[in-house]
C-alpha cells in the first residue's frame, strides 16, 4: 500500500521509534521535510518518503553492504554529515561559526573578523593578517563578468603567487587573508574604481558598487551572514581540491566553479527575476509563473531550515528597517505574505539577496557576485582545515553499468 504524502508527529515518530523531539531534530538537520499542517492549527505534518527513507537506513546499519549504499544514497544527499569540521554548525534552525550565532555577528562584526574566526578560531586575529595589503594585480585578459574576472586572477595566483602557494599550517591564514584581498581588488579593477586597501572589505565592495553608507552596512551584514554554510556544494568543492593538494587560490576556484549552478549560486538570479516580476505586476501571478518555470519558488524554503532562514530574516529586517518606503522591500512582503498563505514556506537567503541588490541598483549577476565574495570566507576556511588535517577526499562509485 502507497504511504500517505505526509504523516503527523505521531505517525512519523511511531515509524521511526523515536520520540517527537528526535523528530524535530531530524527535521533540522534536513533528514525529514516537514510543512503546515491543517489551516487554523499550529502542527506541522512531515514528509513521508523521507521518513521511510529514514527508516530503511536505520535498519540497514547492520549490514555492510546496505551502509555503503546508506553513504552513497543517504550520506552524500542532504545527509549525515560525512565530514568532521569544526567550522560551522547548522542546527534547530540556528547558524553559528565556531560556536558563535551567526545572525548575531552580522549585528556589527567586520567582515575580515568572521573571516579570521572561520581561518584560526580567534576573530581578533584578522589585524595580523595581510588583509589590507597592497597587492600588484597582474596582468591579464579583459573579463566579461565580475565572476570571470575572479576566476582569471585566481588561476594566475594559483599558478604564480608564491605567497599563495606556501602549503605550511602556520602560513595558511596569511596565505588566505592574502587570496581573500586579492578578490576584492580584482573587482575594483574590473568596475574600474582605483584600489582602496586601506578601507574595511564591505566599504571596498560599497564603494566599487556606488552603494553609499547605508548600502555599506547592508553589505557587511549581507557577507557575514554569507561567510559559511558547512558542507554546501562549493564548500565541498573547495575541500575536495584542498585535500588533493592543490593550493587555496585553486581550492578557491574550484569552489566559484562549483558556486556557478542554477541549485546554488545561481539560485539568486532567479529569485531576482521574481522580484522583477512582482514589481511589475500581481505577486501571486509572478509566483506562479515562477514556480511552473523553475519547479519551486525561487528565494523561499530551506530543507535545513523548516522553520524559516535565518540569514533571510536577519538580512531582510536590515533591508526593510533601512529602506522601509522601498518598492522592492514591499514586494518581497507581498510574496512572502502570498506564499505562507499557500504553502508556508518563508524567504530564504536567495531572496533576500536578491532584494538586497535590487535596492542597490545592482543587477542580477551582483547577487552571484555578493554570493562569492561573501563565501570566499568560508571556502578558504574549508580548504585550510582540509590541508591541514591531511584530509584526502576519495570515495568509491558502486558500478551498477554492464
Amino acid at each position: 500500500m502507497t504511504p500517505p504524502r505526509t504523516l503527523t508527529t505521531a505517525e512519523a515518530a511511531a515509524l521511526l521509534g523515536v520520540k517527537p523531539a528526535t523528530l524535530y531534530a531530524y527535521v533540522s538537520r534536513g533528514l525529514i521535510r516537514s510543512e503546515p499542517g491543517p489551516a487554523g492549527s499550529r502542527e506541522r505534518r512531515y514528509h513521508a518518503e523521507d521518513v521511510q527513507n529514514l527508516r530503511r537506513r536505520q535498519g540497514a546499519r547492520r549490514d555492510p553492504e546496505a551502509r555503503a549504499e546508506e553513504a552513497v544514497q543517504g550520506a552524500l544527499s542532504w545527509g549525515m554529515p560525512v565530514l568532521d569540521s569544526a567550522l560551522t554548525l547548522i542546527a534547530d534552525g540556528q547558524l553559528s561559526y565556531r560556536g558563535q550565532d551567526a545572525p548575531a555577528l552580522a549585528e556589527t562584526a567586520a567582515v575580515e573578523e568572521v573571516a579570521a574566526l572561520l581561518w584560526t578560531g580567534d576573530a581578533g586575529t584578522w589585524k595580523r593578517l595581510p588583509l589590507r595589503a597592497r597587492l600588484t594585480l597582474a596582468p591579464l585578459p579583459r573579463a566579461g563578468t565580475a565572476l570571470e574576472a575572479l576566476g582569471f586572477a585566481l588561476v594566475h595566483a594559483g599558478a604564480h603567487d608564491l605567497a599563495a602557494l606556501d602549503g605550511r599550517p602556520e602560513v595558511l591564514p596569511a596565505a588566505a587573508a592574502r587570496v581573500l584581498n586579492l578578490l576584492y581588488g580584482t573587482l575594483e579593477r574590473h568596475l574600474g574604481v582605483p584600489p582602496a586597501p586601506d578601507l574595511p572589505l564591505h566599504a571596498r565592495l560599497a564603494r566599487a558598487w556606488g552603494s553609499g553608507a547605508g548600502g555599506a552596512d547592508l553589505l557587511r551584514r549581507a557577507l557575514v551572514l554569507l561567510a559559511d554554510h558547512e558542507l554546501n556544494v562549493s564548500a565541498f568543492a573547495a575541500r575536495v581540491a584542498a585535500g588533493g593538494g592543490a593550493s587555496l587560490p585553486h581550492s578557491t576556484l574550484a569552489a566559484l566553479a562549483a558556486v556557478q549552478g542554477t541549485r546554488h549560486g545561481l539560485a539568486g538570479m532567479a529569485a531576482f527575476d521574481l522580484l522583477g516580476e512582482a514589481l511589475d505586476g500581481n505577486p501571486g501571478a509572478a509566483l506562479r509563473e515562477a514556480t511552473r518555470r523553475h519547479g519551486h519558488p525561487p528565494g523561499f524554503g530551506h530543507r535545513l531550515y523548516p522553520q524559516g532562514d535565518p540569514r533571510a530574516r536577519a538580512l531582510l529586517s536590515a533591508l526593510g528597517g533601512a529602506f522601509p518606503q522601498s518598492p522592492t522591500v514591499r514586494a518581497v512582503l507581498a510574496l512572502a505574505d502570498h506564499l505562507a498563505g499557500e504553502t508556508g514556506e518563508a524567504p530564504n537567503i536567495d531572496l533576500a539577496l536578491a532584494a538586497l541588490v535590487r535596492v542597490l541598483n545592482r543587477g542580477a549577476e551582483d547577487a552571484v557576485t555578493l554570493f562569492a565574495l561573501g563565501r570566499t570566507s568560508g571556502w578558504l576556511a574549508h580548504a585550510i582545515e582540509a590541508r591541514t588535517h591531511g584530509q584526502f577526499i576519495r570515495p568509491r562509485a558502486r558500478y551498477v553499468g554492464r
